[in-house]
């Protein structure tokens, strides 16, 4: 099984066998936490006007996500796990873009699977891609703004090739640490109503949930998510 980490946008678009596409702040950690709140599938889309027009066409859904990492005028949630978990999002469809996560599902053009990946269900992406033995595999961090290396889904792409190895990842405190350098914008008084400290511990929760979320391209080129227990 050959492994290898890409970047940004373009790491998406390159991204062969096995994709990954990893936001652990926030995208597809909220992700997770909407499927374990109850949503029957996400739609992620890269267009704000693309969201609204699917929320327009399909009933019992709601709008998550962010530009800037604020919410999105007229969205009904924020990219946040904190506003996400207070609520029963049970039946619903979620539509979710975002600046990162979601322009990497979209671009991931060339995968034969794609799943969207964090620390919280990290254990399970591993657990999935071994019981399907690929030869190729692409952890792809979309980084900051897709546009910046981001520590945290770097560290999340190692924590999932070294256990794909079947070696131990040592995550324990270089996670904690991750609030002095790329998570420190949570703990900064000016983002606390769409940036809350509250974020950042439910991002790095390790291997909270039990299911990976696989991605599938829909007909008019935005992609479903689906819940897949492992």
């Amino acid at each position: 099984m050959k492994v290898e980490i890409l970047e940004f946008v373009d790491g998406a678009r390159n991204a062969k066998g096995v994709a990954v596409i990893i936001d652990v702040f926030r995208a597809f950690s909220v992700a997770c936490y909407a499927f374990d709140a109850g949503a029957v599938r996400i739609i992620a889309t890269s267009e704000i006007s693309e969201a609204f027009q699917l929320k327009k066409k399909y009933k019992n859904t709601v709008l998550v996500g962010e530009r800037d990492e604020k919410k999105i005028e007229g969205f009904d949630f924020g990219n946040s796990p904190t506003e996400i978990i207070k609520e029963d999002l049970s039946g619903k469809t979620v539509i979710h873009t975002t600046t990162a996560g979601t322009q990497g599902l979209i671009n991931a053009v060339n995968a034969d699977i794609i799943l969207a990946g964090s620390f919280v269900n990290a254990g399970a992406i591993v657990k999935y891609i071994k019981s399907i033995d690929p030869d190729q595999v692409s952890l792809v961090g979309m980084g900051y703004r897709a546009t910046i290396s981001a520590e945290e889904d770097l560290m999340c792409a190692e924590m999932i090739a070294t256990e794909l190895k079947n070696d131990k990842f040592i995550s324990e405190i270089r996670i904690a640490n991750l609030k002095n350098t790329s998570g420190k914008r949570f703990f900064n008084p000016v983002n606390i109503d769409f940036s809350p400290p509250t974020d950042f511990f439910l991002c790095t929760m390790i291997n909270k949930f039990d299911f990976v979320l696989k991605a599938t391209r829909r007909f008019d080129g935005n992609v479903d998510l689906m819940k897949i227990n492992v």
